[in-house]
């Protein structure tokens, strides 16, 4: 195994770009809130269950596709997987970033990782509120199809593998918590029974603290 890089240089990632809604329109944030109203939240058994392989492709698949990008985007969020809306079936859309190309996964699987990680903060949209640190692979190639059926093979680093992992683990009934370390998820966990906020404090910065000259009289 490398060595783990430094925290990575955006905000927190995952579902979640915007996770308080500051900055955004009265629109923008009435849309948002009415996104969030469709995803299922933390203590829904849906989130811990693992979603089925998908067999029927066509219209019916795409629409669904269609649906899931516009949610994505409504409530700020980078990535979406069909068991966050109560959809028992192995569907994820993404778009790392605003140039990105939105693009719906059925069925994905993570062919390989790379050694090389990265730490970096995540949010979910299913985890109002909740910013942990995850330790992911910074390289990822992910194999499925799209909602026609058409083969779909995905190189992605950075952000967009990070996105990749991220969903693909709520297919599979695993959530951010299941991913930090313990201190971190008993933080989150207290968080969201009491219905507050959390992030992880920042590590202090070495280069910042140095010791004071004594001053003369």
């Amino acid at each position: 195994m490398s060595e783990v890089a430094e925290h990575e240089e955006h905000e927190a990632v995952g579902e979640v770009v915007e996770p308080t809604g500051e900055g955004l329109s009265e629109e923008e944030r009435e849309r948002r809130e009415t996104a969030l109203a469709e995803v299922r939240t933390f203590g829904d058994p849906v989130l811990k269950s693992r979603a089925s392989e998908i067999t029927e492709f066509g219209p019916e698949l795409e629409r669904e596709a269609e649906h899931m990008i516009g949610l994505m985007r409504d409530a700020m969020g980078v990535g979406l997987a069909a068991t966050q809306l109560g959809a028992m079936r192995r569907l994820l859309v993404f778009q790392a970033g605003p140039d990105a190309v939105a693009t719906a996964v059925a069925n994905p699987e993570l062919e390989w990782v790379s050694d090389d990680l990265a730490t970096a903060t995540e949010g979910c949209l299913s985890l109002p509120g909740i910013v942990v640190d995850v330790e992911r692979a910074l390289h990822a190639r992910v194999r499925g199809v799209d909602p026609r059926g058409e083969p779909l093979l995905l190189e992605a680093s950075g952000l967009e593998a990070r996105v990749l992992q991220h969903e693909i683990d709520h297919l599979d009934g695993v959530l951010i918590l299941d991913r930090t370390e313990r201190e971190q998820r008993k933080g989150a966990m207290r968080a969201l029974r009491e219905g507050t906020t959390y992030s992880p404090e920042p590590e202090p910065d070495p280069e910042a603290e140095t010791d004071a000259e004594p001053q003369e009289d």
